[in-house]
């Protein structure tokens, strides 16, 4: 029997989800614990296309991608546990509710998000997640969101 997967660097992140610069919002997932919880990694730099306007002077990362960035971890723990690398998973949100934004999110910033599973098994394809993002032990935001999982056929 094999060990199950720990954790996903970037190259299996794309082979895990569809989502591309400038949109793939998660560098490496670590602490996969199969269904149940993993932790994303984020690094914030200048280089990303949304400082650009937002805003001119003074950059913060949308919130809106902070909650994308919680989504994209949560997709690559499920992806990771379902064995779906190279199978073209997509999810897609269903709902977002309880989200709060605590904290700003500028270029310099290790954004971690930690996220839990609250409802979901496998072969189900309606999934709820709980997830806090968090820079150096401080709350930046938090969220819970249910997803669809689109799994593809065998």
């Amino acid at each position: 029997m094999t060990e199950p997967l720990k954790s996903a660097d970037i190259h299996l992140i794309q082979r895990l989800i569809p989502h591309r610069y400038p949109f793939l919002l998660v560098d490496k997932v670590v602490d996969i614990d199969g269904f149940q919880s993993a932790r994303g990694i984020k690094n914030v730099t200048m280089n990303e296309p949304h400082f650009q306007g937002h805003f001119p002077g003074k950059p913060i990362m949308p919130g809106v991608t902070i909650v994308e960035a919680m989504a994209q971890t949560a997709a690559v723990m499920v992806g990771t546990a379902l064995g779906m690398e190279d199978r073209n998973m997509l999810v897609y949100f269903m709902a977002i509710d309880n989200c709060k934004f605590r904290r700003m999110v500028v270029p310099g910033d290790v954004l971690e998000m930690h996220l839990t599973t609250v409802r979901g098994k496998p072969g189900g394809k309606v999934w709820k997640f709980s997830g806090k993002a968090e820079v150096e032990g401080e709350m930046a935001a938090e969220a819970e969101f249910t997803a669809m999982m689109d799994l593809p056929k065998e």
